[in-house]
């Protein structure tokens, strides 16, 4: 397995040009960038997030993060760990910088009633943080909780060829 993930971390996801759009959504598209969306318009208020508004966040894309920074740069190590986990899955997904936005931060810790930072969403539904999500990922719950909204992990699809050109064989 590890050598199906070293496979997958390098630079070769680009995001794809329909998510390059967006007034309010930036997004590298660099060699090595990941499959996401990242809110630098997050930073725009610094009104109060209500549940309402959460609701709306979580739900923008089939996987959402809160995290310390961004894809590109994350701030934080557990950050990073997600955004490295993401990109070994190849999943779209959408980002949000809770440092960008003090009301944010403390918007989605009090929606969720979790004190930690990232925050991860799969189909509007709190997953857990950074302990929990490579909890999944060791274990392959994660393939499985992809798989239930349609998403088809990189790893599987990665392991599945490797199956078929051993049977080839």
């Amino acid at each position: 397995m590890n050598r199906i993930c070293q496979s997958l971390l390098r630079p070769s996801y680009r995001i794809p040009a329909a998510l390059n759009g967006g007034a309010s959504a930036s997004a590298a598209t660099t060699p090595g960038s990941i499959l996401c969306r990242f809110f630098a318009a997050d930073a725009a208020t610094g009104a109060a997030v209500d549940k309402a508004t959460m609701d709306k966040l979580v739900r923008t894309n089939k996987v959402v993060v809160f995290m310390k920074g961004n894809p590109q740069a994350p701030r934080c190590g557990f950050s990073n760990a997600v955004v490295q986990i993401m990109r070994m899955h190849g999943v779209q997904y959408d980002a949000h910088d809770v440092l960008q936005n003090e009301s944010l931060r403390q918007g989605v810790k009090d929606y969720t009633d979790w004190p930690t930072i990232p925050q991860v969403f799969i189909d509007g539904e709190f997953v857990g943080g950074c302990d929990i999500l490579l909890q999944m990922h060791q274990s392959g719950d994660l393939i499985e909780e992809l798989k239930k909204v349609g998403i088809v992990s990189e790893l599987l699809k990665a392991e599945e060829a490797k199956q078929q050109d051993d049977k080839a064989k």
